[in-house]
């Protein structure tokens, strides 16, 4: 098998009922983004910042993993990289491992004092101390706007050495991501865009159509139908 990266995006969730974000009715049309997903708009108010997260938090979990992200778990187990945007937990619970959030984990909690990590409770609040260094302030373990994404060398290193870079469900609009297509080509790559529509960026190959029908078909093509299945597929 080639060495494939895959990059995901809120597409590949929203048929888990995940809402995408900059389509006509997307969460950065009903929010303002300053407010609750910047560094500042926490420090301003923190308890308005963890409600909107903890709301998020409850319909991540209670969304359930679809046939894209099965099928993404498949190839991942035959030597695929996913990273993503998403910071959903679908990929994980559809059977991936070794997933890079590149935006950070909903399910995660940060210390901003220490920079500490551990699962996040369902509600986090203001008040939550810090189980390493027990201050605080505590926030959603989520790369906010004006910070710098999660595990850049490690993509990288890997759009260097891969023969195939696949977004998929991505809006190409949002950097550094946006910048990997062609990262990978100039590196060699072969580039292929699945999406519900094509995006514009330069890819070699476009697939259009709802993740859960397209992905599925794509990684049969990739691996074989008589590859092992996976949860969620």
């Amino acid at each position: 098998m080639p060495r494939i990266v895959v990059l995901t995006g809120a597409g590949v969730s929203a048929e888990s009922g995940l809402g995408t974000f900059r389509d006509k009715d997307g969460l950065w049309t009903k929010y303002d983004l300053a407010e609750v997903a910047t560094p500042e708009g926490f420090a301003a108010d923190p308890a308005k910042v963890h409600d909107f997260y903890n709301a998020r938090r409850a319909n991540a979990l209670a969304a359930a993993p679809n046939a894209a992200h099965g099928a993404l778990a498949r190839l991942e187990a035959a030597g695929a990289l996913i990273v993503t945007q998403n910071v959903d937990d679908l990929h994980e619970r559809a059977g991936a491992t070794g997933v890079i959030h590149m935006h950070g984990e909903l399910m995660r909690a940060l210390c901003a004092a220490c920079g500490a990590t551990w699962p996040a409770p369902r509600a986090m609040a203001v008040d939550d101390t810090c189980r390493e260094c027990g201050s605080g302030p505590c926030r959603p373990d989520i790369v906010w706007f004006g910070e710098i994404p999660y595990h850049m060398e490690r993509i990288g290193v890997a759009l260097q050495d891969c023969d195939l870079f696949v977004a998929i469900g991505t809006s190409g609009e949002v950097y550094p991501a946006a910048g990997f297509v062609q990262d990978a080509r100039r590196a060699g790559a072969t580039t292929l865009e699945i999406n519900l529509e094509r995006s514009g960026g330069q890819f070699d190959r476009v697939i259009t159509g709802p993740a859960t029908h397209v992905v599925p078909a794509w990684v049969a093509e990739v691996l074989g139908p008589e590859a092992p299945g996976s949860a969620g597929s």
